[in-house]
């Protein structure tokens, strides 16, 4: 049986949610307008953080990732990371955020993932400009459509907010935590809770016996 992962980066690999504090902190009036709009869902992610990003000068992009470097990982990546290794399977992580953020948040361990997918930023205009291979719907890295690009038996999601709503539902089994739990909750949508990556790991370890 082919078995694939695809895991969401910003607040569900990193401890907060390194992203929205970027938005917050270089875009803070934007942010401040657009975030809870998006959180609503009265604003789509796609328009939403493309106006935000896009209002940022490109010479502050150096600032951005200084402003990620030191954000922590989830207790448990690693062991997880080693786990899927032994079991042969892969794991894509699937960003809404920016590369490079989680480029130099990871580091070493990008070796070890299968894929990155997330949005690029182009800096060579005064401000900000975003690209992104899988823009579609309502969310500029459109989590399904990446999914789609890859052949598996079997499919887990895992994530923690509304950038990982419709990779969930396109799921069959989810887990999920914050605001994504409380999503899937009004959606009716089955979900494992949990709060870090070991409780995946040793649930999957008993699933895989």
């Amino acid at each position: 049986m082919k078995r694939i992962i695809f895991c969401d980066f910003d607040g569900t690999i990193t401890v907060s949610e390194t992203f929205v504090a970027v938005l917050k902190h270089f875009a803070p009036q934007l942010s401040a307008q657009l975030i809870p709009q998006m959180y609503a869902r009265q604003l789509t992610l796609r328009e939403g953080v493309r106006r935000i990003l896009e209002s940022i000068p490109s010479s502050r992009y150096s600032e951005i990732l200084e402003f990620t470097q030191q954000e922590p990982i989830r207790l448990g990546f690693t062991e997880l990371l080693d786990f899927l290794e032994a079991k042969q399977v892969p794991l894509v992580v699937v960003s809404g955020g920016l590369r490079g953020m989680v480029e130099v948040v990871l580091g070493d361990l990008i070796q070890r993932l299968h894929a990155v997918h997330a949005v690029d930023a182009d800096t060579s205009g005064e401000y900000l400009q975003v690209n992104s291979e899988f823009e579609g719907g309502t969310e500029l890295v459109a989590k399904v459509q990446v999914m789609e690009k890859y052949l598996a038996d079997e499919t887990i999601a895992i994530g923690d907010s509304l950038t990982d709503l419709n990779m969930a539902l396109a799921t069959p089994m989810v887990f999920a935590r914050d605001r994504l739990a409380q999503y899937l909750t009004e959606h009716q949508k089955p979900y494992i809770p949990w709060n870090n990556f070991l409780e995946i790991r040793d649930y999957l370890a008993k699933l895989w016996k």
